[in-house]
């Protein structure tokens, strides 16, 4: 401190580091039982889960409930895993959402369709295989959700560069790091682990949460009680 009594240190915000620290890695040791293996696989799931930015969600949230009142189209992809999460959203988001509701979601998997993934993949190369495909189909208001573990993937990246460069709003669920997903994407959701396990299972559980949580918004009170989720 000086003597006036201000800090020394330099006012304003703190330097941003190239690539925030890494979160605690698991597992740290080896396990003798398969249950014991999966407490500590819980007790790491549900940390990560809290370390999910609650804004995040509702700012996806946002844009997925603009997108499906305003008939826009959202493009979800991912890599192995993360492409059966892309899948599953497909799924959840197009014939879940819709029941008991007045909403029509337009969603597409850019994962989905092995033939045109191993055409471009094949004639064009590995890293365009979802922005290929997305300057077919996307329109400047549509949505592209990115799922990758890492963040890193080159075709998740390319694909988030193209999508901004064309008036997409993008969506990116990273883990890990996240990569440079992470910063180009309009809203982060970032879970803090460094277990792909534990990172994909926490992308399904957003996945699902958002979907139902759009669903009971578009419903009355007593037809929520009265249904499944």
């Amino acid at each position: 401190m000086t003597a006036t009594g201000e800090s020394t240190i330099r006012r304003g915000r703190p330097p941003v580091p190239d690539e925030p620290p890494a979160p605690q890695r698991f597992p740290g040791r080896g396990y003798r039982s398969a249950g014991s293996y999966f407490a500590a696989y819980a007790a790491a799931a549900a940390t990560a889960a809290v370390s999910v930015d609650p804004v995040a969600l509702d700012r996806a949230a946002s844009v997925l409930a603009e997108a499906y009142q305003g008939g826009a189209t959202v493009f979800a992809c991912g890599n192995g895993g993360s492409a059966a999460i892309a899948n599953h959203m497909h799924c959840d988001h197009v014939k879940g959402i819709r029941t008991a509701t007045e909403l029509s979601p337009r969603v597409v998997s850019l994962s989905s369709n092995v033939e045109m993934l191993t055409a471009v993949a094949n004639d064009i190369g590995y890293a365009e295989i979802f922005a290929y495909q997305l300057s077919a189909q996307a329109r400047p208001g549509d949505v592209l959700v990115a799922i990758s573990s890492s963040g890193r993937s080159p075709n998740i990246v390319q694909c988030l560069r193209w999508a901004r460069a064309h008036r997409l709003r993008t969506i990116a669920l990273t883990g890990f790091r996240g990569g440079e997903a992470r910063t180009l994407a309009e809203v982060s959701i970032h879970i803090d682990a460094t277990n792909y396990g534990v990172v994909e299972d926490q992308h399904q559980a957003i996945m699902h949460s958002l979907a139902q949580y759009l669903r009971q918004a578009a419903m009355a009170e007593s037809a929520i009680t009265a249904s499944v989720f």
